[in-house]
């Protein structure tokens, strides 16, 4: 932990956000719903952009490693899933599940799916807002 005073870089009455990034990863995955594209590992083009809690950030587990980010796409490029609405889906949620992490964007490019063009999603998860208390309520964003 460092001693740098939480707030010490915002001025009054600013707010801050923070996006941890990971741009242009490029997969082979196990993905695809059409008889050609079964049991073939196919390229992907991903970029994860996670919106974190914290206001300022300044020790690491108010963060997100990147490689964690990496390792998490790597591991779910292993598994057989039929679409990368699916793939994206699961990676915001497994993003989501860390405690620094408020939102989830996930844009996955396949290359090769069309003759012309490139065919893609984006998924974007966040987590509920709870407001605390009894009787508090959950509102999804």
């Amino acid at each position: 932990m460092n001693d740098i005073a939480p707030n010490a870089f915002l001025a009054a009455g600013t707010c801050a956000s923070t996006t941890v990034r990971v741009r242009g990863l490029e997969l082979l995955a196990d993905i695809g719903i059409n008889p050609d594209e079964v049991g073939r590992r196919q390229p992907l083009v991903l970029t994860v952009e996670l919106d974190l809690a914290a206001a300022t950030i300044t020790a690491i587990d108010e963060t997100v490693d990147y490689r964690r980010i990496v390792a998490e796409a790597e591991e779910l490029a292993l598994v057989h899933i039929p679409l990368i609405e699916t793939f994206g889906q699961r990676l915001a949620e497994r993003c989501l599940a860390w405690p620094a992490v408020q939102q989830a964007r996930v844009s996955i490019d396949k290359p090769f799916a069309l003759t012309r063009g490139m065919a893609g999603v984006e998924v974007i998860m966040t987590k509920p807002v709870r407001f605390p208390g009894p009787g508090a309520e959950e509102i999804r964003a």
